[in-house]
C-alpha cells in the first residue's frame, strides 16, 4: 500500500515568510517475503545435498563448496531479516524507524563475501600447488544442481537489486555461488576430458577474481549510503539543475539527498524564490515532477522570499 501527501504552511507557521513542503511515498517492497523463504529452503536443501554427495564421493571440493554455500544461507537469513525489521513502524527515539537495518545489512553482507572469496581464493592456491584427484562426473552433477538452485533464487532478487542494496547483497551472494558451481561443473568436464586436475582450482581462482570485483562495488555502495551519500542510481547534479532551472527560484542552498534505507530516496531544500509565486502551487509542482522524473519519494522543501535574513540555514556548517 502507497500514498503520499503534501503540506504548504504559509506565512505564520514556525517562521513567518517561510513555506514548508513536504511528500512522502511509501514503496512498497520490491522483494516479497516468499522470495526469502524459497531461497533460503532451496539453498538449505542444497548443501545438505552437496555435503552428502561429497563425503559419499570422497570429494572435498564439494564439501568445502558446501560450507561455502551454507555462508551464503546465512547471508540470505541476515538480508530476510533486515528487511523485515526495516518495515518496523518509527518510534520517538527513532523517528525514520529502521529502514536503515538494510544498509547494515548490505554492508555485512559485503564483508562475509570477501571473507568467503578469501577463504575460496586460499583453498584454490594450496590445491593448485598440490591438485588432489578430483571425482570430475559426480562433482560436474552436483554442481550443475548447484547453478540451478542459485540461479533460480537469484532471478526472485534481481528486480530488487536495482535501488535495494541490501536485496543487491543477496543477489550477489546468489549469483556468486551459481558462478562458482558453473565454474565447477566447467571444471569437472575438462578434468574427465584431460586429466588436468589443476583446472578445477585455477577455475575457483578466476571465479573468485570476477566476485571479488563485484563485491568490492557492493562494499563501496553500502559504506557511502551508511554515511548518507546520494544513492547510486540518483543524478543528484541533475536535480540542482532542476531546481535551479525552475522560472521563480533564485537561489538553492541546503540541498540533500540520501537514502533513508532500501529503495526509498530523501531529499531536502531551500529555495528562495520571488513574490511572483503561488508557494502552493510552485511546491506540489516540485513534489510531483521529483517523483515522476527522479525517483525521489520523500522530499521537503522550505520556500524562503527574497531578501529575508535565513538565520537558521546561515548557521548551520557546512552549508551546500
Amino acid at each position: 500500500m502507497s500514498g503520499h501527501h503534501d503540506h504548504d504552511h504559509g506565512p505564520g507557521h514556525d517562521h513567518p515568510g517561510h513555506g514548508h513542503g513536504h511528500h512522502h511515498h511509501h514503496e512498497p517492497p520490491e522483494v516479497s517475503s516468499w522470495s526469502f523463504v524459497v531461497a533460503v529452503v532451496l539453498n538449505v536443501g542444497f548443501v545438505i545435498t552437496e555435503f552428502v554427495y561429497g563425503m559419499l564421493a570422497g570429494s572435498m571440493a564439494l564439501v568445502a563448496d558446501a560450507a561455502h554455500n551454507l555462508g551464503d544461507v546465512a547471508g540470505l537469513l541476515l538480508a530476510w531479516v533486515a528487511a523485515a525489521v526495516a518495515r518496523k513502524a518509527p518510534t520517538s527515539r527513532r523517528t525514520y524507524g529502521y529502514r536503515k537495518a538494510s544498509v547494515l545489512a548490505a554492508l555485512a553482507n559485503a564483508t562475509l563475501l570477501l571473507v568467503t572469496v578469501g577463504a575460496v581464493a586460499w583453498e584454490a592456491v594450496e590445491r593448485l600447488w598440490a591438485p588432489p584427484e578430483v571425482a570430475g562426473a559426480t562433482v560436474a552433477v552436483v554442481a550443475l544442481v548447484g547453478v540451478g538452485v542459485n540461479g533460480l533464487s537469484a532471478v526472485m532478487f534481481a528486480r530488487g537489486s536495482k535501488h535495494d542494496v541490501n536485496v543487491r547483497g543477496a543477489f550477489l551472494h546468489l549469483v556468486a555461488d551459481a558462478a562458482v558451481s558453473l565454474g565447477v561443473v566447467i571444471a569437472g568436464v575438462l578434468v574427465l576430458q584431460t586429466g588436468w586436475a589443476w583446472l578445477d582450482p585455477a577455475t575457483s581462482l578466476a571465479i573468485s577474481a570476477v566476485i571479488l570485483w563485484s563485491t568490492w562495488g557492493l562494499l563501496r555502495d553500502s559504506l557511502d549510503l551508511a554515511m548518507d551519500a546520494v544513492p547510486p542510481h540518483v543524478d543528484a547534479e541533475a536535480i540542482r539543475a532542476y531546481l535551479g532551472s525552475l522560472t521563480h527560484v533564485v537561489e538553492i542552498h541546503d540541498f540533500h539527498v540520501w537514502s533513508m534505507g532500501g529503495a526509498e530516496v530523501a531529499l531536502t531544500a531551500h529555495l528562495v524564490i520571488d513574490d511572483a509565486v503561488d508557494p502552493g502551487v510552485l511546491l506540489r509542482k516540485i513534489c510531483d515532477e521529483l517523483e515522476r522524473d527522479h525517483g525521489i519519494g520523500h522530499s521537503t522543501i522550505q520556500l524562503e522570499p527574497s531578501g529575508e535574513a535565513h538565520e537558521c540555514s546561515q548557521a548551520a556548517p557546512g552549508r551546500i
